[in-house]
């Protein structure tokens, strides 16, 4: 039952939204991906469309490891041009259509070079599919290069040197994902000093597998301007209270939190916390095809079992075009028709 006074589910579809961390290989379509399958003789663990999304969807995962297995067959459809050309304007597209005006796609080049592709090869189709989009669709879509933690700092120097060389070409940021525990971002610290020294804007995946020394690094390591997930920075007191004061941002991610059992429920989630206490909070599908989930699901999940007030997720929703990396001209413009839009929901 929605409460009293909160935003309708109709309200939710037409509020303006920005999408900070929506990973491009977790959000394919079930049937695009037995299509791109068929045409190239890939094997998927399903024959029909429902099945494979349902297979897709990780509701049994113990860990964020665990979580991250299914990339594999995602990521098997996703090793040539076109592939990525249409994966990426259908997800253009599918944020499009509800009421998303800015997306930021992230994803780690190097996973999509199995068959000879180029890592800037692999970055001009997903563009491609991307400006497509736009010409259909009344939304501005930019690039986040993704690192991995997993990788040797080597490979993160070369992610951080792909996000540079596209700087300003459709890429907006730099990242690095993968599991937390055991690979520390200080083992990167090469590539971020290099991304953050040529101006590339920073945010890190950290607090989601491992504790609040992970966000810890993201800040004074990594030079992160956002944290992708920040889930366990409450563990911190310190901690918490100096993100607080300096307004770093949380790309929260409700859903696939659950999954990756770093909270027991959407109700237990902190993000309720964190936006009493006035840490910019975003909201993010992370994976749409792992998650089985919108970006306005997402809104729902959070007014009805996080409990955010309408003026919260008002809030969270502007907090996505305040702190998207965007040029100050851009965001303004956002900003303005968020402010002009918003002031007609019921």
């Amino acid at each position: 039952m929605t409460p009293q006074g909160a935003l309708s589910d109709d309200a939710l579809r037409r509020l303006p939204k920005a999408e900070l961390h929506v990973h491009l290989d977790g959000s394919l379509r079930a049937d695009t991906m037995l299509e791109l399958a068929s045409e190239r003789g890939v094997p998927m663990p399903a024959g029909d469309v429902e099945a494979l999304a349902r297979y897709m969807v990780v509701d049994d995962a113990a860990s964020l490891e665990e979580y991250l297995e299914r990339f594999a067959v995602t990521l098997s459809v996703m090793q040539d041009a076109d592939a990525l050309e249409r994966i990426a304007f259908e997800c253009v597209m599918d944020h499009a259509a509800e009421g998303v005006r800015y997306v930021e796609l992230r994803f780690c080049p190097l996973l999509n070079t199995e068959r000879g592709l180029a890592p800037d090869a692999v970055l001009d189709a997903a563009l491609r599919g991307m400006r497509r989009a736009e010409e259909h669709a009344s939304i501005q879509s930019q690039l986040i290069v993704c690192a991995l933690r997993s990788h040797e700092f080597a490979r993160t120097l070369e992610m951080a040197e792909l996000a540079i060389a596209y700087q300003n070409r459709g890429v907006c940021g730099f990242d690095i994902a993968g599991g937390e525990a055991g690979n520390p971002v200080v083992d990167h610290r090469e590539g971020f000093d290099l991304a953050a020294e040529a101006g590339v804007p920073i945010t890190i995946h950290a607090g989601e597998g491992f504790g609040p020394e992970s966000i810890r690094q993201a800040l004074e390591v990594g030079h992160a301007r956002r944290i992708g997930h920040g889930t366990r920075l409450f563990e911190d007191p310190r901690l918490l209270e100096e993100v607080r004061s300096r307004g770093v941002p949380l790309e929260v991610c409700l859903t696939s939190n659950v999954q990756t059992r770093v909270v027991q429920s959407h109700r237990e989630h902190p993000a309720r916390r964190y936006a009493d206490l006035g840490i910019p909070v975003t909201l993010g599908t992370d994976n749409r095809l792992m998650s089985g989930v919108t970006l306005v699901d997402e809104y729902r999940h959070a007014r009805d079992h996080v409990l955010l007030t309408r003026d919260q997720l008002l809030a969270v929703a502007r907090a996505g075009f305040e702190h998207a990396f965007i040029d100050e001209s851009g965001r303004d413009a956002l900003l303005a028709t968020f402010d002009a839009e918003t002031a007609q929901l019921v």
